[in-house]
Order: structure tokens, then C-alpha cells, then sequence
């Protein structure tokens, strides 16, 4: 999840589980993403309830405390630096998110299955499903999806070559990880990677 700033506004972005591309006429912004998991606890909304969503902070917070951060920021000599102070008071301000959500992505990011991540963590199936929702929007199962793809992303900006970064980040072979870039992003891979 985001925390944007466009045109003197805030904006919530949620997790998305396909690509979101704006249109029209270039313009200022500014965002800053919050490790994943961590957004709810900062904003006071389950992920869930804006997913595939962009929201106006005021659609979610009271009117008066969203003109006291929007007027920081916009106080700000760079929007974007107003926005990550802005991010980091909210962090400051916050009871710290839950430890068992940086455990879950650390499991999946390792590249375990949902149901090994489950036991590992003690934790019925349909349990970690719940929390999953709440802290990330959507289920494990997706969360390691877009995990996996950042993995092979990675790996591929350092110039693995796609079929081995496929490999290494766990996906069956190349084509495999194509259809994730394009499910996921809206782009092909070489496109996504700029011809790397």
C-alpha cells in the first residue's frame, strides 16, 4: 500500500493484484509504499477494504486531521520529502504492526508454500487467510505471487538471464514468469525491464 500525494491531495493507494496504470497529462506526484503489512496499522484501515483501490485520505480519516497532513506536505519544500515525514510521524504515532505479518512474508518471500508457512507459524489455513486480508489486502496464496515475482525481478535487474531467474525465484520456466509480468504488471517482461 501508498501513501501518494497528487496535486495537493493525499491519497490512499491499496494493494492492487493487477496492474493500475493512470492516464492523461503528466503531473506532479509523490508517494511513498509501505513495507507490506505495515500500511493498515499506519492508515487505520484493513487493506482489504481498498483493494485494486485508489482512495482520498479523507474518504478514510476525519476531515480535520487530513487537512492537518495535507497542509504539512504542501507546507514542504518537495512534496515528496512532506510526504515521507508525513509517513514517518504516522509510523512514530502508531502501535507497532503485527510481528507474526513480517514473519508471513518472510516465509513466502523464502519461497514456502502457504500451508508450510501455515505450520510454521502455527496457524490454521483459514486463519492465516484472515489475517492475510486485514494486513495485505488480499490471501497468502497472493502475496507469495507478487513475492515471487519481485524475487525473479530482482534477480533479472541484476542480468540473470530470464530463465534463470525464473528458476531461482521458483516459477516452472520462463514462460511461467512471462505470464506472471504481464498478469501482474500489464507489460511484457522485456518491456517491464526495459530491454534488461
Amino acid at each position: 500500500m501508498d501513501l501518494l500525494w497528487h496535486d495537493g491531495r493525499l491519497l490512499v493507494a491499496g494493494p492492487d493484484t493487477r496492474a493500475y496504470v493512470t492516464g492523461g497529462e503528466r503531473s506532479g506526484w509523490a508517494g511513498v509504499r509501505f513495507f507490506p503489512g505495515t500500511a493498515p496499522t499506519f492508515l487505520g484501515v484493513p487493506a482489504r477494504e481498498v483493494l485494486n483501490r485508489r482512495v482520498e485520505l479523507g474518504d478514510l480519516w476525519p476531515a480535520a486531521r487530513v487537512r492537518q497532513l495535507t497542509s504539512r506536505v504542501n507546507a514542504a519544500v518537495d512534496p515528496a520529502r512532506g510526504l515521507e515525514e508525513a509517513a514517518l510521524g504516522l509510523a512514530a504515532d502508531a502501535g507497532a504492526p503485527d510481528p507474526l505479518l513480517s514473519e508471513v512474508v518472510s516465509a513466502l518471500d523464502a519461497g514456502r508454500t502457504v500451508a508450510a508457512t501455515a505450520d510454521h507459524l502455527e496457524l490454521g489455513a483459514r486463519r492465516l487467510h484472515r489475517r492475510c486480508l486485514g494486513a495485505f489486502g488480499y490471501g497468502p496464496k497472493t502475496l507469495g505471487r507478487v513475492l515471487r515475482l519481485q524475487r525473479a525481478l530482482r534477480l533479472a535487474r541484476r542480468g540473470v538471464p530470464y530463465a534463470e531467474a525464473a528458476a531461482c525465484a521458483g516459477y516452472a520456466d520462463q514462460a511461467h514468469l512471462a505470464r506472471d509480468v504481464r498478469e501482474l504488471t500489464g507489460l511484457p517482461l522485456g518491456e517491464l525491464l526495459g530491454g534488461r
